[in-house]
């Protein structure tokens, strides 16, 4: 795969995630339009990610069916629908369907991850992956600078806008720059999604999808959080300068081709415990928020590389581990990832209302401590027999 291809779907998955993601920043302005209470306004990140697992389950096993390149031009075509919605909503439950809607069709990443591992030599798998997942991160990070600056000149409401025609685009490009891509598994749809549910009885499958739910529940406890006090005393920050913190977390995603490169070394356990370490160590200096600023920067740095890190590789391992039905694997593992997400943006903006940011950095810290508990119970098992010998053996969990 060239650079432009690659460049091309990173591009896909920043877009498609970005339209889950875009309201961190401007969570208040946007509840306080929408008629929603402050408690409940995690809720309209929340909801993209249940829209999410909904699309998890039930469209990515497409794409070990059908063309993946057509699917992949769709599902941008239907978030655009969302999106759209979205901008034009008058009341919450307008917003929230169109949310749902684009979270539903936002899966377009995992086809788009696994049309990159499946026509990726087995010796570049792991940096193609590196690559076109940090457009995951890029996206999600990238959206709170791009959104804060739009809400502040023109209003939540654009950002919207903009992500319809840039979907939109994107599907067009799609179709045109890319190859048919058909996969060699002529299952059907439903022997698809039943296999898909065989994964969650699988040991290692079970452990990376575990480490990615507290993994991204810590993740999401940042940044749908941070916003709020940040917007509060002492620092009373505009929407466009809060999204000036996304810069910070894109220095951290930047890990992301070089952690595939240590995958591809055989390298991905051992760096995920590191990486599981120094995001529990990112949150102490998360946690001096009401106190520096610098100190809030270096954490999310930290923070980022570190969930970048443990996300590429546990990819590499279980798309190495499955090569023969990749959208599968990665849309099952993904559930963990929605659910995390999802969990990290609900209990944030309640834990802030009561406890302050004290009591949400314990609660990220506490989301990656569990990781790590996952990652270091999972080293001292055995290899179960469903991992393939010769491909696993190295990393185990």
């Amino acid at each position: 795969m060239d650079v432009w291809r690659r460049l091309l779907l990173a591009v896909v998955c920043g877009v498609a995630v970005a339209s889950i993601y875009a309201a961190q920043p401007v969570l208040e302005p946007m509840g306080r339009d929408l008629g929603l209470s402050a408690e409940l306004t995690g809720w309209i990140v929340a909801i993209g990610q249940f829209g999410y697992l909904a699309g998890l389950l039930l469209l990515v096993p497409l794409g070990d069916v059908v063309d993946r390149r057509r699917l992949i031009a769709a599902h941008l075509a239907l978030t655009a629908v969302g999106m759209i919605l979205t901008a034009s909503a008058s009341a919450a439950w307008v917003a929230f369907v169109g949310l749902a809607m684009a979270g539903v069709f936002a899966v377009v990443v995992q086809t788009t991850v696994a049309y990159a591992a499946s026509v990726s030599p087995p010796a570049e798998r792991g940096r193609n992956i590196g690559v076109v997942t940090s457009g995951v991160v890029v996206g999600i990070l990238g959206a709170r600078v791009v959104t804060g600056t739009l809400a502040e000149v023109w209003g939540w409401r654009s950002v919207y806008a903009v992500l319809a025609v840039l979907s939109l685009g994107l599907a067009a490009v799609v179709l045109v720059v890319l190859s048919e891509e058909r996969p060699n598994r002529p299952a059907g749809y439903g022997r698809a999604v039943v296999s898909l549910g065989g994964l969650f009885g699988q040991r290692v499958f079970l452990t990376r999808g575990l480490i990615a739910f507290f993994l991204f529940a810590s993740f999401g406890t940042l940044w749908s959080g941070l916003s709020l006090p940040l917007a509060d005393t002492p620092w009373q920050l505009s929407e466009s300068q809060i999204g000036l913190f996304g810069i910070a977390g894109l220095a951290g995603a930047l890990g992301a081709a070089r952690a595939g490169r240590w995958a591809d070394a055989g390298r991905a356990t051992p760096v995920t415990g590191l990486a599981l370490t120094l995001l529990i160590l990112s949150w102490a200096a998360i946690a001096r928020l009401p106190w520096s600023l610098w100190l809030l920067i270096v954490g999310i740095v930290v923070l980022d590389f570190a969930v970048q890190a443990v996300h590429v590789s546990n990819q590499h391992l279980l798309a190495a581990a499955h090569p023969e039905r990749t959208s599968s694997v990665i849309g099952g593992y993904m559930v963990f990832y929605s659910l995390g997400s999802a969990l990290g943006a609900a209990a944030t903006t309640a834990i802030f209302t009561a406890h302050g940011w004290a009591g949400t950095t314990l609660l990220g810290a506490g989301f990656a401590a569990c990781a790590l508990a996952v990652w270091a119970t999972a080293r001292r098992l055995p290899l179960d027999s469903v991992a393939r010998p010769g491909i696993l053996c190295a990393d185990q969990g």
